[in-house]
């Protein structure tokens, strides 16, 4: 019997170096979403510091691609790497990176 990749190498990792074209749509619609959702509950009077928290964050549309679709990361080469790469993205906002890289 042959050993399998996994069994030679230990665990293949298959996540793609970049987003795919329908990845990056998903992401939009997330982000659009989530701008629906902060809309709505501003519009119904509520108030509160979360609610506040989220209303200071850009919108989709405001967004450049370079915060759609990366983070900030202090290990990386050139301090940013594909939001896919970070651990439950798309349940967690990145909406705010530092501001120079």
């Amino acid at each position: 019997m042959f050993p399998t990749l996994p069994t030679l190498s230990g665990l293949l990792w298959k996540i793609p170096w970049r987003l795919s074209t329908p990845r990056k749509a998903r992401q939009r619609f997330r982000l659009k979403q989530v701008d629906n959702v902060i809309e709505t509950i501003r519009q119904s009077g509520v108030e509160c510091k979360a609610l506040d928290d989220a209303l200071a964050l850009p919108k989709q549309h405001e967004m450049p691609a370079k915060d759609k679709y990366t983070v900030f990361s202090p290990k990386s080469k050139g301090y940013r790497k594909g939001i896919h790469k970070v651990p439950k993205w798309t349940r967690i906002t990145q909406r705010v990176n530092p501001r120079g890289f």
